[in-house]
Parts: C-alpha cells; structure tokens; sequence
C-alpha cells in the first residue's frame, strides 16, 4: 500500500452516527484534525452516497474510508491511516507488528458487531478524556474556550 501522503489525504471516513462507539471516535479525530487531513462522512446523512463498489450494510459492518486516488480501505487500515493523520500514528503502530497486525484485523470485526452493546460509561471513559485534551489543543492561546 501507497505511503505517498498526496495519494492519501484527504481520506474520507465513512462512519455510523447512530453509535456512540463510533461518533466519540470521530469526534476525537475531528478535534485532532489541524491539517485538515481527514473528512467525514455520517452514512445516515439524507441522500448519503457511499464510495463506488461499497454498499450501505458494508459500511455499517466496518468501517471504510476513501483515499484522495480513490482507493477504498477497510477495518483496522483505516485507524492506522487516520491517527497517523492527526500525528497519533504510534497508537496504532502496534498494529503493524507480525502478531499483533493480524491480531487487530480479526478482533476488530468483533468489536464493529458488538459496538452497540458497549455500555456508555465504558465509551465515555475511552474517549471523554481524550477529547477534551483535543479539544484544549485547538484553542489559541489567549482566546477563550469553553468545553
């Protein structure tokens, strides 16, 4: 796979707004997003297309993203490619790892199937404090920011 960062970004993520797993991790991302690297696509929006070759019940099984040359990424490559985007990419490093890579591609597809059955706490735990850190890094300094 392509490292050229011009082929890359900006990726679009493709992501379900009807679970908190989901929309807490784009929220994340958004908040990091300085370069502008990352787009998101909410696969519930009114007239919401898809990239070609994905249907809707594929894109609500795991989650796709589209590079900016169009090729589609599936799953675990598409954490990897957007934390790297937002200068996270060591939280997935160990992703790329002999045994943990394949690891990763066959437990995720358990937590997609599962993540409607995540207990609030348990997703506001992840990611409140993380994305309050976001959050408190995009305000300028001197500038007032309410959280």
């Amino acid at each position: 796979m392509t490292t050229d960062p011009q082929a890359l970004y900006p990726l679009t993520l493709y992501f379900d707004s009807r679970c908190q797993l989901c929309r807490a991790e784009m929220t994340n991302l958004r908040l990091r997003d300085r370069a502008g690297l990352l787009r998101f696509a909410d696969v519930w929006a009114p007239g919401f297309e898809g990239p070609p070759g994905t249907t809707h019940e594929q894109l609500l099984t795991l989650i796709h993203a589209r590079t900016a040359d169009g090729r589609v990424l599936r799953g675990v490559e598409v954490f990897r490619r957007a934390y790297a985007a937002v200068g996270l990419g060591w939280v997935m490093a160990a992703t790329r790892l002999p045994v943990l890579g394949p690891l990763a591609d066959r437990l995720y597809p358990v937590l997609a199937r599962n993540r409607y059955r995540l207990p609030r706490w348990l997703v506001g735990g992840l990611f409140e404090r993380a994305s309050r850190r976001a959050a408190l890094r995009r305000c300028a300094p001197g500038d007032r920011c309410d959280l």
